[in-house]
């Protein structure tokens, strides 16, 4: 065999074709991820503007539950404005039938029965008052119950202190009350030359301080408890014991507390 003789290969005329591997193509603008799939990127379109996409929230429907509790507290609600409107509807009607009025308290005279020294240095005082108590109401009557309070002060001190009598006053109805005072107050030595030099200049200032409870009675019917409170500015001449003392003026305020 020659050097130029060449050995050819022995072609199987019965073997199928080979075949032949392609690679796919990929597409322009497109990168190939490590698994073999292209993952494309997306390149933005020349002038169109930037879009943020927002999350939409949906709020879920109401619940029966919840639906019923509304309703209890707008019943509720409607139920309580209506016993207002109901209870100042009556008490409109009531004002306007009965009229009611404060009653109304002056003090006539001032008697005091004991003023002096004791051997402690106290100042010990017995005042009586006559308080003339007058319901102007032509349909109401009153009820003065238990725990009245009068006292009778000279500037910051209390001089004495004393309560009414319980008793029922009438419609229109004016009583005169005689009420006794009596007290005792610390550092007497200095009040009483304070109550001498004032004396000296025929102004001496009182002030009378009333707490009366009283029951209201319209027609046959008997309300709750208030209270009464009065203030009363006296000036008197003089604190002469066992003498009326003469009151140059007198000043009274009165109000309800319920």
């Amino acid at each position: 065999m020659t050097e130029n003789q060449r050995i050819h290969p022995v072609v199987d005329m019965e073997a199928p074709p080979p075949t032949r591997t392609t690679r796919p193509s990929v597409p322009g603008g497109s990168l190939k991820s490590e698994k073999g799939d292209p993952a494309r990127l997306q390149q933005p379109t020349v002038n169109q503007p930037f879009r943020r996409t927002v999350p939409v929230m949906y709020s879920r429907p109401p619940t029966k539950k919840r639906s019923c509790i509304c309703k209890c507290i707008c019943w509720t609600i409607s139920l309580i404005i209506l016993l207002l409107i109901i209870i100042a509807a009556i008490a409109g009607i009531l004002y306007l039938v009965f009229k009611p009025k404060i009653p109304q308290y002056s003090v006539d005279n001032l008697r005091i029965s004991d003023l002096r020294l004791n051997f402690d240095m106290s100042l010990y005082a017995k005042f009586n008052v006559r308080i003339t108590a007058v319901n102007p109401n032509k349909k109401i009557g009153i009820y003065y119950e238990k725990g009245s309070h009068l006292s009778v002060w000279y500037k910051n001190t209390q001089l004495c202190k004393g309560s009414l009598p319980k008793f029922y006053q009438g419609h229109q109805n004016r009583t005169v009350l005689d009420v006794a005072l009596t007290g005792q107050s610390q550092y007497g030595n200095t009040l009483m030359s304070a109550i001498q030099e004032a004396a000296q200049t025929g102004r001496i200032p009182l002030d009378l301080k009333i707490q009366v409870p009283v029951s209201v009675k319209l027609g046959k019917l008997k309300l709750r408890k208030v209270k009464i409170l009065g203030d009363c500015l006296l000036i008197v001449d003089s604190l002469s014991t066992n003498s009326l003392v003469r009151i140059k003026s007198s000043t009274c305020k009165f109000g309800l507390k319920l």
